[in-house]
């Protein structure tokens, strides 16, 4: 206790209301999001382009649309799921926030037998 004043106040002793509070930008939400996409799917297919993801966070609840390309044939609907719950599970536990809901758009498909029929076209 300082002598004359009021008791020292460590960490611990200070109210919730007087800490502070921490905001995490959409755009770093996206990118982690971005991020978890990626580390589920087996691999980007050739010629693709990495997954890409869209935040809106409202208070502690961020909304996300990933945007995504494929290859084909595959199991489009398993690798959604995967993509769906990785987001989901990476934004939570990074960023601490719920996330009710992931979208994910395929936007395109890579086939196989287009590239080796135009791999066999070029000479």
């Amino acid at each position: 206790m300082a002598p004359g004043g009021p008791p020292a106040r460590g960490r611990g002793n200070i109210e919730p209301a007087e800490r502070g509070a921490t905001t995490i930008a959409d755009r770093v939400v996206a990118k982690i999001a971005a991020q978890a996409a990626r580390e589920a799917l087996p691999r980007v297919p050739e010629g693709g382009t990495q997954p890409r993801a869209m935040v809106t966070v409202h208070h502690d609840v961020a909304h996300v649309r990933v945007s995504l390309e494929l290859d084909y044939p595959s199991d489009i609907g398993r690798q959604c799921g995967a993509v769906r719950r990785r987001v989901t599970q990476r934004v939570n536990a990074l960023a601490g926030m719920e996330v009710p809901e992931v979208v994910v758009q395929v936007e395109r498909l890579h086939s196989v037998h287009s590239r080796t029929a135009a791999q066999g076209r070029i000479r």
